[in-house]
């Protein structure tokens, strides 16, 4: 009995191991087999992929003598410093349309409060600066500057815009102004976005040039815009930039 009980304890043990050790390889083997497999990048989340489509399109200005840039993005969308439009005389048939609705909407209709004869004309040159409300725009600060009428309107008019783009900027302590001439929005269409740029450009490179004779004159605290970031729709954004490079290829007088 004492045998049998010793030979039937062996075999159970021997039974034991052999199962313990064929759970042990399979484990090994299926861990293996795991490092083994391609691993699979995790996906971008979302968010993240939403960002990437959401970032506007930019084109440089190449050889600009102040860096310049073309961004296709509205002026109701940036996040700048201070973000520049213009609007026509303030009158019935100048209505607003498209970037200058949706900002007039980010402020609750403050565009149209003060576009009357008694607050802001719109007359050329006028000048008026917001500071939009929390929650509406996304600039600090908001400048608008008049086109006059635009009946008669011509896009030699753009070079004033120019210089008074500069000037206030500089003015305003502001090194990265946004600009956009919003001239189609205003109801004008005759012109192409190209004689509009070319025409704001040369005055806007002219400007620095009474600057610095100010600065060297100590009449001036100093240069202090860095760059320019000029907005255009999707359809209008090469026609710009080649506008702008015209302009730096055959320089203001």
């Amino acid at each position: 009995m004492a045998k049998s009980a010793l030979f039937r304890f062996f075999a159970v043990f021997i039974l034991a191991t052999i199962a313990l050790t064929a759970t042990t390889s399979i484990s090994g083997l299926a861990q293996h087999a795991l490092a083994q497999s391609p691993r699979v990048a995790p996906m971008p989340s979302e968010a993240a992929r939403q960002a990437a489509q959401a970032k506007p399109a930019e084109f440089q200005v190449s050889n600009a003598p102040i860096p310049t840039r073309v961004l296709v993005q509205s002026p109701a969308e940036t996040d700048a410093e201070l973000q520049i439009i213009c609007l026509f005389e303030s009158a019935p048939e100048n209505t607003l349309h498209g970037s200058l609705v949706e900002i007039n909407e980010k402020l609750k209709g403050l565009l149209d409060k003060i576009r009357k004869p008694e607050l802001f004309r719109g007359e050329l040159g006028e000048t008026i600066l917001l500071v939009p409300p929390v929650g509406s725009l996304e600039a600090k600060k908001l400048l608008i500057i008049g086109l006059g009428d635009s009946e008669n309107f011509t896009p030699q008019r753009m070079e004033f815009v120019g210089s008074i783009v500069y000037r206030e900027s500089n003015r305003l302590g502001i090194a990265h102004p946004f600009f956009a001439p919003t001239i189609l929005d205003g109801g004008v269409a005759k012109f192409n976005t190209g004689q509009v740029a070319e025409r704001f450009y040369a005055g806007f490179l002219r400007a620095p040039r009474a600057e610095k004779m100010l600065k060297d004159a100590g009449a001036s605290a100093g240069l202090v815009l860095r760059d320019l970031t000029f907005l255009a729709g999707p359809t209008h954004a090469a026609d710009t930039q080649q506008a702008l490079e015209r302009v730096v290829a055959n320089p203001p007088n």
